[in-house]
């Protein structure tokens, strides 16, 4: 290999490294406020209904403007949309963290969701043009799905220690000298990309639709625990949602420039990996916070020891997605990795259906935490190459941010759904006399029961609507590019 060879290869890994710390940074803040909101309550002055807010404020925006951003990405070039996706996302961390009034927070929250939004949606379409040979593409994507995947567990983690350690406002305060590291290195080690401009694609009337919809659709699932599943304020708000989808869809079929292409509907890869993804990731969602409730109001940890007890998920979700899912996705094809992982979260989750009110952690917690572990390093970067397969360069932000919608839809459904069954289960045992951690653990069974039946609905479908594509996720290139983003336009005009 020549020395110029060499040089650009370490160049799109240093640029691969951006990305992942940009993305794990991202991820972790979904869940690395979760240890904290008890010293933000007690320093703002938040209700308890209040309090969601801190967390709902990031979800919202991050889940609706996800697609938008993808296809923005596409259309004005997605180095673009990535640098200004990570400076409001580092800008607002600043502001959060310094916030000394809960609308203050509140707002910075929104802020940092549609920066994390702009940023992480076109992260994916990146990664698979940088890397085109698809074995390195491969490895690529296991470890961009590891970072992922171990972004949760690592988050409650961080919370706990910063929080505990110095302050909640930390928790923010940590984004931003990582924020501004990765602006000055994404700017000469990522390569500039040109877009198909917004004449290609700038449907003002879908972008409205789409992100009203899927946000109005993530307060609907969001406010199911305070709401429940049958309230005027869930079926109205949920109802609007749907009609508003809709109407997007409708949109997209008639427009001249869609922000959606229709046609990547048209890929059974494609439709059955984002339907498998929210299955599996409202399994894995539900498990992480009700098993962190599990085993600090069952078991009695304290929020830090009960993030060490979940660290082996992410321990070995590192060996097995960064050690062997490429290799084996390669040999086996992704849908039979696929499959395998899937089989071993489901059986994590039927075991945690039977995790008794005195568990042993070596006997009773560590089986289901390295299952877990093992069954998401095999089934994430799988599920996601299964996406992304059939992405051109002129789709590839908008099957990136449909993907990343596809996840905050799982979370927010695996959150809403499986709450909802554990406290309703947990309320008919306290009323039939059942001391309160025995009421809790069976509330706790019954959700982990019904994770582990939703995870079961994705290996089904995988294995009925999925299929291995020839060559794993491998992008075009040379002067077939042209042709496919010339080829794009001309369907989209």
């Amino acid at each position: 290999m020549s020395a110029s060879a060499r040089s650009t290869g370490r160049k799109r890994w240093l640029a691969f490294a951006v990305l992942c710390s940009v993305q794990l940074m991202v991820i972790i803040d979904t869940s690395i406020v979760a240890v904290a909101l008890r010293s933000i309550q007690h320093d703002l002055g938040f209700s308890q209904a209040g309090l969601a807010w801190v967390v709902n404020a990031y979800t919202i925006p991050f889940g609706g403007l996800l697609l938008l951003s993808g296809r923005l990405g596409d259309l004005v070039g997605r180095k673009r949309m990535f640098l200004t996706g990570l400076i409001v996302f580092t800008a607002a961390s600043m502001l959060c963290g310094v916030s000394a009034s809960q609308e203050m927070l509140v707002a910075g929250r929104f802020l940092q969701g549609a920066g994390a939004a702009m940023a992480a949606a076109v992260v994916m379409g990146i990664v698979i043009t940088v890397f085109r040979e698809p074995r390195e593409q491969a490895k690529a994507i296991a470890a961009f799905s590891f970072v992922g995947s171990a972004g949760g567990s690592l988050g409650v983690l961080a919370g706990g220690v910063l929080t505990e350690g110095i302050s909640w406002h930390w928790v923010f305060f940590i984004n931003a000298p990582v924020g501004v590291l990765a602006v000055a290195l994404a700017v000469p080690l990522i390569e500039p990309d040109v877009g198909l401009g917004l004449r290609a694609g700038a449907d003002v009337v879908g972008a409205l639709l789409v992100t009203s919809g899927v946000m109005l659709g993530a307060y609907a699932i969001l406010g199911v625990g305070d709401h429940g599943w049958g309230s005027a304020h869930t079926l109205g708000s949920g109802t609007l949602a749907v009609v508003l989808l809709a109407g997007f869809v409708g949109r997209q079929a008639t427009a001249a420039r869609p922000l959606l292409p229709l046609r990547i509907f048209r890929s059974r890869n494609l439709v059955g990996a984002n339907l498998v993804q929210i299955l599996m990731v409202s399994g894995m969602f539900g498990f992480n916070f009700l098993g962190a409730l599990y085993l600090q109001l069952v078991l009695g940890y304290s929020p830090v020891k009960a993030s060490f007890a979940f660290l082996p998920i992410a321990v070995v979700l590192a060996v097995v997605s960064l050690g062997f899912a490429a290799r084996l996705s390669t040999r086996f094809g992704p849908r039979a990795v696929l499959l395998a992982g899937l089989g071993l979260i489901v059986a994590a989750l039927a075991l945690a259906a039977r995790a008794p009110v005195d568990a042993n952690y070596l006997v009773d917690v560590l089986p289901i935490a390295v299952l877990l572990g093992a069954g998401s390093g095999l089934a994430m970067p799988t599920v996601m190459m299964l996406a992304m397969s059939i992405a051109t360069p002129a789709d590839a932000g908008t099957a990136s941010g449909l993907a990343g919608t596809s996840g905050t839809i799982g979370s927010a459904l695996g959150l809403a759904v499986m709450a909802s069954v554990a406290a309703s289960r947990t309320s008919a045992l306290l009323a039939d006399g059942q001391p309160a951690t025995s009421a809790l653990t069976g509330g706790y069974h019954l959700a982990f029961g019904v994770a582990a039946a939703v995870v079961l609905g994705a290996v089904i479908l995988a294995a009925t609507v999925l299929r291995s594509p020839a060559a794993p996720a491998r992008p075009a290139d040379g002067p077939h590019v042209a042709e496919e983003v010339k080829a794009s336009a001309g369907r989209e005009h």
